[in-house]
């Protein structure tokens, strides 16, 4: 076992005690397990660190050639950014719905192909790494509008139906969810308008084009369009509220069929396959 996966598999374990400890302060009102879980959370995002740097050394490139290293990748952006925010707002509950989402990749990561290969030749520029931490970013920050969409709704119908269940004292307001939402919005689209800028130029010095409509170069356009929209809605026409929370939570579901199922099911030059070489040595 290389010392990537043995921190990888460490890194699991740290996120499946925090989603646990963020639930038990949830569910049965613990803040004190609240408290835990914020510090095993950012244990697990360090040693989530050593074991992206740990894979880097020995790859020769950043980890995100393949299933297994993408969706690792994904969810250490993902806690990254609920720290941040975490250390804003202090919301157990937002850990409580944003760890599950973080722990479901790295458990599907932990059940692809841990192997290394060799980066296809024609990829192996240092856009490489510049574009595909702004993508994730983005994507990691759209994650938690998306989880914030949800918390959202769940407020917001209890409220209308006036069943207010044990989770009702547990989530912020109406105001502070929406808040959350526009600030992702406000930091997730220049992101991902970089990422889409820096893959254009990647593909021109790579390829001799800066757009070859590729099934993900597409897909990536249409999720850019849907998140300007919202955007454009939100400052100009005055969306707010179930609308916003919405098109978030359509947006993510958008961004993660371009990200997963264009790539596995439908692309051509991002594929994973298209971006792996000759297998490394283990």
């Amino acid at each position: 076992m290389t010392v990537n996966i043995l921190l990888f598999k460490i890194t699991l374990l740290l996120y499946a005690v925090a989603m646990v400890l963020y639930l038990v302060d949830v569910i049965a009102r613990r803040e004190k397990a609240g408290r835990y879980a914020r510090w095993v959370l950012l244990g697990g995002f360090l040693v989530h660190c050593a074991t992206l740097l740990a894979r880097y050394f020995e790859a020769g490139y950043t980890p995100v050639a393949n299933l297994h290293e993408s969706l690792s990748f994904f969810a250490w952006t993902i806690i990254g950014i609920f720290l941040l925010f975490d250390a804003r707002y202090r919301l157990s509950v937002l850990g409580a719905f944003s760890c599950p989402l973080a722990l479901v990749l790295m458990i599907i990561s932990s059940t692809a192909s841990t192997a290394m290969r060799e980066l296809n030749p024609a990829l192996n520029s240092w856009w490489f790494p510049v574009h595909v931490t702004l993508a994730f970013l983005g994507n990691a920050v759209f994650a938690l509008a998306f989880v914030a969409g949800i918390m959202y709704l769940l407020q917001e119908r209890m409220l209308k139906s006036k069943k207010l269940s044990g989770l009702y004292y547990r989530l912020p307001s109406l105001e502070v969810l929406d808040s959350i939402n526009y600030k992702c919005l406000t930091f997730g689209f220049p992101l991902m308008t970089m990422g889409i800028i820096s893959g254009a130029v990647w593909a021109n010095s790579a390829w001799g084009g800066y757009w070859r409509w590729d099934p993900k170069e597409t897909w990536a356009l249409i999720t850019w369009f849907l998140y300007a929209a919202l955007l454009h809605g939100r400052l100009n026409v005055g969306w707010r509220g179930r609308r916003a929370a919405v098109l978030a939570i359509i947006g993510f579901l958008c961004l993660l069929f371009a990200f997963l199922g264009v790539n596995l099911l439908l692309s051509d030059f991002h594929s994973f396959k298209a971006m792996e070489g000759q297998q490394l040595p283990q």
